[in-house]
């Protein structure tokens, strides 16, 4: 099985099992329709991947091929073990994508791409791919640079990535766990009820939890937040300058969106 087929493979699965647990255990109500928000939301995601394999067709794994091959980068110069270094890798990725994560939220040039995810009224694992092709092929560049630098070897990459993606569609989904699973769960990953915060309406709510995967990156640099104002069922999802609609929930609005005044 080559390597795309692989993550394809777990990508949908993942996503097919987040889909099947929406259905069976809503935690919340979406006020559009799935019609409305998926057509959207797939769409984007059709779009960012043809645009991000078109400008930078060899992918983040071919440059950490490319690295490795010429000797570039921290790992490809010190001898560690390789379980090691694929271990350090595989962290200081995460970590590089949370502290992104921040400087899209904190930039304002930046947020105009990233807001397009936050605009969603509603949260479910559609809502983890719904990002801006500018956001996308920026998120690229930046894990380029950061595994050309560091050396990380192309297994470490793929890992990295699937682990990404399926976080990304788990916590993202529109379901709660149980308590006495999602309390001890949070102590090591970023659970649905965490990340919903994130997309709370209130700043400071949206200004924590920025982790994709582990929550241990916001417990060290100040950005956790246990609990919301609201109750989650009662959370403000989204951004008031995007009421929800079929109009903003639309591919070309999604497009446009960070070109608006807003």
């Amino acid at each position: 099985m080559t390597e795309a087929s692989l993550r394809l493979s777990i990508f949908f699965a993942v996503l097919l099992a987040m889909i099947v647990l929406e259905s069976c255990f809503p935690a919340r109500r979406s006020k559009l329709t799935k019609r409305v928000r998926w057509l959207g939301n797939f769409s984007l995601l059709i779009i960012s991947s043809v645009i991000a394999r078109l400008l930078v067709p060899i992918g983040v794994t071919g440059i950490a091929l490319y690295g490795s091959a010429n000797g570039i980068g921290l790992f490809n110069i010190i001898n560690l073990p390789n379980w090691l270094g694929i271990t350090l890798s595989v962290l200081l990725l995460d970590l590089m994508i949370y502290w992104q994560h921040r400087l899209f939220h904190l930039v304002p040039m930046l947020w105009r791409f990233h807001k397009v995810h936050h605009a969603d009224s509603h949260i479910d694992a559609s809502t983890g791919l719904r990002f801006h092709p500018v956001e996308i092929v920026l998120s690229i560049l930046l894990k380029g640079v950061a595994v050309l630098l560091l050396g990380v070897p192309a297994v470490a990459v793929i890992i990295f990535e699937v682990a990404l993606n399926g976080f990304a569609l788990f916590n993202h989904a529109n379901i709660r766990l149980p308590r006495w699973l999602e309390y001890p769960l949070r102590a090591i990953l970023i659970t649905q009820v965490l990340h919903r915060i994130h997309h709370s309406q209130v700043l400071d709510e949206t200004n924590s939890n920025y982790g994709f995967s582990v929550s241990w990156w916001d417990r060290l640099f100040g950005s956790y937040k246990s609990q919301a104002k609201k109750r989650d069922e009662d959370l403000d999802i989204g951004l008031k300058s995007y009421p929800p609609n079929n109009k903003s929930a639309g591919f070309m609005s999604l497009l446009k969106m960070p070109f608006g005044k807003n």
